[in-house]
């Protein structure tokens, strides 16, 4: 992947101070935050700072924006064609054109610092993508604010927008044309004091870039502070002022436990094949099939953004379609990050996934698990039940559940084989030795995947089991020393 930060927060763990929750936004079902009647603040002088993992690159919206916030006509931030862009008021747009945030494996943190205040016309509008404030600026022809410039926009009594604009093309707030897709973390806002990337963060031991603790943070009137932490109320002000925000198509479902100190897997849309498979729902639901671009397997499939060499690890997943009778060859399994050197959009990942490169487990069939195209187990199945995956790199093998139920007995947290397993060291040809590994689904004819790596699903959860270190949110109970797919796990057994 091109462009990535080299202080790229992937979920290191934090010295002393975690981030325990997250809000997914989704641009297919027009999700934001507004406050309508804020109080005029401090336009002058004011800081904010997010982090933001993007699920959708590119442009998918009409406008070609995806904003993050927005307040009146003129104030906006958001990312087109994946590069960032602050304006301040008509005319005044900071932009850097030159960095590309296309890691949707990473959490990226962005703090615009503004101080119009200063005699040096670019010490007025600062911004630091993971502590380093970019000196690539483009102004989009226009220029820095104006010497003690009041912003039209910010910190007004204007409608104050996350996840959206607060126009549309008819000057609606919310209307879809602007809505971002992703996780927002620790979204701060500050008026009148200019902060700067290590107000809000600081370097890791390792040299990645972390958050810490706001409780140093002076908010001024009008600031506020998101944590997402209370489901009931995902838009209450933390900061001490109330500037809470309504929800707009969000719900305590909406919350999410994949955090900037917690990175868990999702759905990679860069190896996602040829566009008909870009994942949506925070990375967690993909429809695959029935539109390949020609290739000769007419697959798509969509794998996680984390890759496992070894340890022991759980996901699920729920093909749901309505129709049993369509959903042939839809397919759950891993696939070698090896065979993923072309970037998974010629159909190969999915040719290799049906040979002795991967295994998959397939709920037609019989609900068969396949090795070299060859099914080695069965038990019976259907659409919208949901399977369980249990991966065991240590001992090569990887177990398949319906419901909660492992097929024909296999048990994964003994360890024992009872022809429910697939055994990775029958390969024969020696490539499956020291592979790493991606999960997720494919499908040659048509699936609408719901995936759960553990963070965050769209799937309906009624039990919300968690494995034994307390990550994930699952509707079974991961087997006794399997976990799920995280930065945390990861430090400790990855």
């Amino acid at each position: 992947m091109a462009f990535l930060q080299q202080a790229a927060n992937r979920g290191s763990l934090a010295s002393g101070y975690n981030i325990n929750n997250s809000l997914k936004l989704e641009t297919t079902n027009n999700e934001w935050l507004i406050r309508q009647s804020p109080t005029a603040g401090n336009g002058k002088t004011h800081t904010f700072s997010f982090w933001i993992k993007r699920s959708t690159l590119g442009n998918p919206t009409a406008s070609g924006t995806m904003y993050v916030i927005g307040q009146g006509q003129h104030g906006r931030m958001f990312f087109s064609s994946d590069y960032f862009q602050y304006r301040f008021d008509d005319g005044h747009d900071v932009r850097d054109v030159t960095t590309k945030h296309r890691d949707p494996a990473a959490w990226l943190h962005v703090v615009v610092s503004v101080d119009t205040n200063q005699s040096s016309s670019s010490n007025r509008v600062k911004i630091f993508f993971n502590g380093v404030q970019t000196t690539t600026i483009d102004l989009d022809g226009g220029s820095y604010p104006d010497i003690e410039d009041t912003a039209s926009g910010w910190f007004s009594t204007s409608y104050l927008t996350i996840g959206t604009a607060p126009f549309g093309g008819s000057y609606n707030a919310g209307d879809g044309d602007y809505d971002m897709s992703g996780y927002l973390a620790e979204f701060a806002a500050v008026e009148g004091t200019a902060y700067v990337a290590t107000d809000f963060g600081e370097y890791s031991d390792d040299g990645i870039w972390i958050p810490k603790d706001l409780g140093g943070i002076t908010w001024g009137n009008e600031g506020f502070y998101l944590p997402f932490s209370n489901a009931s109320a995902l838009g209450e002000d933390a900061s001490g002022n109330d500037n809470d925000f309504t929800l707009s198509n969000l719900s305590a479902a909406d919350q999410a436990t994949d955090t900037p100190t917690n990175n868990f897997a999702i759905a990679n849309p860069l190896i996602s094949q040829g566009g008909y498979s870009v994942p949506t729902e925070g990375g967690t639901k993909a429809v695959l099939g029935t539109a390949g671009p020609g290739n000769n397997i007419g697959g798509v499939s969509t794998l996680s953004t984390i890759a496992v060499s070894k340890g022991k690890w759980y996901m699920e997943m729920k093909n749901d379609l309505a129709n049993d009778n369509v959903d042939s060859y839809a397919r759950f399994g891993f696939v070698d990050v090896g065979d993923l050197a072309d970037g998974g959009v010629d159909g190969q990942m999915i040719a290799k996934a049906n040979s002795a490169a991967g295994a998959y487990f397939t709920g037609t069939e019989g609900g068969r698990y396949h090795y070299n195209n060859t099914a080695q187990g069965s038990s019976t199945t259907a659409v919208r039940q949901i399977m369980g995956m249990a991966l065991d790199l240590d001992n090569r093998k990887a177990y398949f559940s319906i419901n909660g139920t492992y097929t024909n007995s296999g048990a994964p947290a003994a360890g024992t084989d009872n022809a429910g397993q697939y055994d990775m060291n029958t390969g024969g040809d020696g490539i499956f030795v020291d592979e790493t590994w991606v999960l997720g689904a494919s499908a040659y004819n048509l699936g609408i995947f719901l995936m759960n790596w553990g963070g965050y699903t769209v799937m309906p959860i009624s039990s919300a089991k968690s494995d034994a270190n307390g990550y994930g949110t699952f509707e079974y109970e991961p087997p006794s020393g399997f976990y799920a797919l995280c930065t945390k796990n990861l430090a400790e057994y990855g």
